[in-house]
């Protein structure tokens, strides 16, 4: 491992640090959020390794940046920053090495060539470093109730990349966790962000980066926060299966006696992922422990990180959401009524939520109301440029099996509009 670190062999550390720990390269991989193909090149040597990706791989498996040092390439017994040779030097050493380890070397000057924090810069990371990152987490999640997100999406990654660096900086104070949970934070922004584009590969990925730095963070609240959003996100990608597994994991990790509110919104997962499975008892079930938790006298003031009360009202939208997956539709409209009362949700919220009841009114055999909601929900989609709205004005429409009547054709040439660029997403 110290040789690894002192010559920059990104090969051997990643290695190293892989049978150290005991895992697979599978194991391996779902820890740095890369293929097991691309692990595996870059066990091999086959692979070089980007500046970004080699802070990315460092910081996922917790090997502090400045360790990476320039050394002979014999073995060392202690990397010392100390102990870092001349760069012409080591590019002497360096001249009889195999193309894997120059890439490496490469590496390592451009490493060196960008400034990187070290053990000792941790001066400008104080009480309240955390509190200011989510307080800019905070305000982007503000814009996004009526910004599109590919409006804020590079500022989002920007943030995320600043919070991660700060994290790094972050390893040897006593604000380590404190920064890591504003990191989790900005990382499930963007996840949130990228699902909202569309793109549920990249959305998955920061999912599991605001899980991982959630566990840093030691809050178990927000361990469980990350892994629920994660369960519901696999839900309404049609994984109702790893959405459950994602579910019963938070719930594992959340134990008895906790907060009301995470108890109920947890149940409301586990009732989604129920019903995607067509298990009606068993997401009854689930809804009715939510509606039990959310009655008791001590759920107050909601913990963080839910930021509003979870009572009643959010419990029937699930109910709701629940009914529509289990093609109920009577349950579903009374369940939405319900839940619409005292919920005046935002814009792109709003219309996933009109998509769901023009399915409802869609099973009722409601057809022009079914499909004027859902024409509704398509042109705030197009307004807003938000691909989730939109794909799922269009899932509505692939399993519509009703009469060919008007207001289908209506929303068939607006779906086609947007296709052609004469409506705009």
């Amino acid at each position: 491992m110290a040789a690894a670190l002192a010559t920059c062999d990104m090969a051997s550390l990643v290695e190293a640090v892989r049978l150290a720990r005991g895992w697979s390269q599978a194991d391996l991989a779902r820890t740095v959020g890369y293929s097991q193909s691309w692990v595996s090149r870059v066990v091999n040597g086959q692979q070089s390794l980007t500046l970004n990706q080699v802070r990315e791989v460092c910081e996922r498996l917790g090997i502090p940046v400045h360790l990476l040092r320039f050394a002979p390439a014999s073995p060392v017994s202690t990397p010392s920053v100390a102990s870092r040779p001349p760069a012409a030097s080591a590019a002497g050493r360096t001249k009889g090495a195999g193309p894997t380890r120059r890439r490496d070397f490469t590496k390592a000057v451009a490493l060196a060539a960008f400034p990187l924090p070290s053990a000792s810069a941790v001066g400008d990371i104080h009480e309240l470093t955390a509190a200011t990152l989510r307080a800019i987490t905070g305000g982007q999640r503000r814009l996004d109730a009526s910004a599109p997100s590919r409006d804020l999406v590079k500022a989002a990654l920007a943030h995320l990349e600043l919070s991660s660096r700060t994290l790094l900086r972050a390893r040897q104070t006593p604000f380590l966790t404190e920064v890591a949970a504003a990191t989790s934070e900005a990382a499930g922004f963007a996840a949130w962000l990228h699902a909202d584009m569309g793109d549920a590969g990249s959305a998955r990925m920061f999912y599991r980066r605001a899980v991982e730095h959630a566990r840093q963070s030691e809050d178990v609240l927000l361990a469980v926060y990350m892994l629920g959003s994660l369960a519901i996100f696999e839900v309404d990608s049609e994984d109702p299966v790893l959405g459950l597994q994602l579910a019963h994991e938070a719930t594992r990790r959340l134990g008895d006696g906790a907060h009301p509110t995470a108890r109920a919104w947890l149940s409301c997962v586990r009732a989604l992922a129920h019903a995607g499975l067509g298990d009606v008892s068993a997401a009854q079930r689930e809804l009715g422990r939510a509606e039990a938790a959310v009655e008791r006298s001590d759920n107050t003031e909601p913990p963080w990180p839910w930021v509003f009360p979870f009572d009643s009202a959010k419990v029937a939208g699930y109910r709701a959401l629940a009914a529509v997956r289990l093609h109920r539709p009577h349950e579903a409209r009374t369940a939405f009524s319900e839940a619409f009362a005292t919920m005046s949700p935002a814009p792109k919220q709003r219309s996933m939520l009109m998509v769901e009841l023009a399915s409802v009114h869609a099973d009722a055999g409601d057809v022009d109301e079914a499909f004027r909601l859902a024409a509704e929900a398509l042109h705030t989609g197009a307004a807003y440029r938000s691909e989730k709205v939109v794909n799922r004005v269009r899932r509505f429409r692939r399993e519509y099996r009703g009469p060919y009547a008007r207001c289908v054709a209506e929303l068939d040439e607006q779906l086609t509009s947007l296709v052609t660029g004469r409506l705009r997403l």
